[in-house]
């Protein structure tokens, strides 16, 4: 039985600290491989939609990820009118793949709204929870049976401060981020001016 990954987002740019994020739970869980699934919109985010479009976030991950033996893009959230809903790719990937484990990739800035989920509770059945934490990091509070699961799954890693929000807006102004966007992603968001 192969060990899979899921990391979804809207990566609105994808960054450095995503791919940290993927690579260190990776090694420290033994897992097989790591899809990377751009959601269509949040439904935790609301009303407001991703700042890139879905073709020009599609392209930034593929980018980012490119030559990574062990990463690769799933574009079904993508191809699906409104918002994405994790529960409903996840049971999609399962049928595809159903001799295989699926995991969530989580970070820790997410956890607080988890509980919003929809289906949370299957969700973290069918795709058990790995969450990359500073060491030491708390956990906020959460319903008992998902801070349970979360606890199981909770891993240290090193994480990398990198907001995609404070992304978007010190590219607005100007700012390099050399150190902190792939540098093929880089060079897209300026060809193409994305923000």
């Amino acid at each position: 039985m192969k060990r899979f990954g899921f990391f979804g987002g809207t990566f609105d740019p994808i960054h450095l600290g995503h791919l940290n994020l993927a690579r260190s739970l990776l090694e420290k869980h033994h897992l097989d491989h790591v899809f990377f699934s751009p959601a269509n919109f949040s439904p935790e985010k609301g009303s407001v939609p991703p700042k890139a479009s879905t073709k020009d976030r599609k392209a930034m991950v593929q980018l980012a990820i490119e030559g990574i033996e062990e990463f690769s893009l799933i574009d079904l959230e993508l191809e699906r009118e409104g918002p994405s809903y994790t529960i409903d790719t996840i049971q999609f990937l399962m049928k595809e793949y159903p001799e295989e484990q699926f995991y969530l990739i989580l970070g820790e800035d997410v956890l607080e709204g988890l509980p919003r989920w929809k289906e949370i509770d299957t969700l973290l059945e069918l795709a058990p929870p790995l969450v990359g934490t500073r060491p030491n990091a708390k956990i906020p509070k959460l319903p008992p049976l998902i801070q349970k699961t979360i606890e199981k799954g909770k891993t240290a890693i090193t994480p990398m401060e990198i907001s995609s929000t404070d992304l978007r807006e010190g590219l607005s102004q100007k700012k390099a981020y050399t150190d902190l966007i792939p540098p093929k992603v880089l060079d897209y968001i300026h060809t193409h001016r994305l923000y």
